[in-house]
């Protein structure tokens, strides 16, 4: 199946996490390796001001700790990483870097934002050297499919 893997994994819902650990555990070969990835997205200059200075650092301990929790508790074995910028950017990157043959992530419920910034999966997809694939959480496809 794949070598490679980076599992996207944002600090949202805990199912989908769980959801996304276990496909990437189904899908790896032998001998394979997961990163399951977190990014952390850049903060606006001008809202550094109002933001304590171990803001980041705290983010990412927080973000490295759960995930890793959360890897042991299902017995996944990964690598977990916490990078901090551009979400799409950074996981093209990272696929890059490690040679990646698969990028998963999740979709989610597209909102306004998503027409007129493109959305993160949209943006991983048109950029990745790599497979993509897009887990949908269940029942996902027909709350879509009303918004039009």
């Amino acid at each position: 199946m794949y070598r490679t893997i980076i599992c996207a994994i944002g600090m949202g819902s805990r199912e989908t996490a769980i959801r996304l650990l276990r496909r990437a555990a189904a899908l790896v070969d032998e001998g394979g390796s997961i990163v399951v990835m977190h990014v952390i997205e850049n903060i606006p200059r001008h809202h550094l001001a109002d933001i304590p200075e171990e803001f980041e650092t705290t983010a990412i301990i927080e973000a490295e700790r759960k995930l890793v929790a959360l890897s042991k508790e299902l017995a996944v074995p990964a690598t977990v990483e916490v990078r901090i910028g551009v979400a799409a950017s950074l996981l093209v990157s990272a696929a890059r870097e490690r040679s990646a043959d698969l990028i998963l992530l999740s979709s989610h419920v597209t909102d306004i934002t998503d027409y007129v910034f493109s959305s993160i999966v949209d943006k991983v997809v048109r950029h990745a050297g790599c497979s993509v694939l897009i887990d949908r959480r269940p029942g996902q496809a027909q709350e879509d499919a009303a918004l039009f």
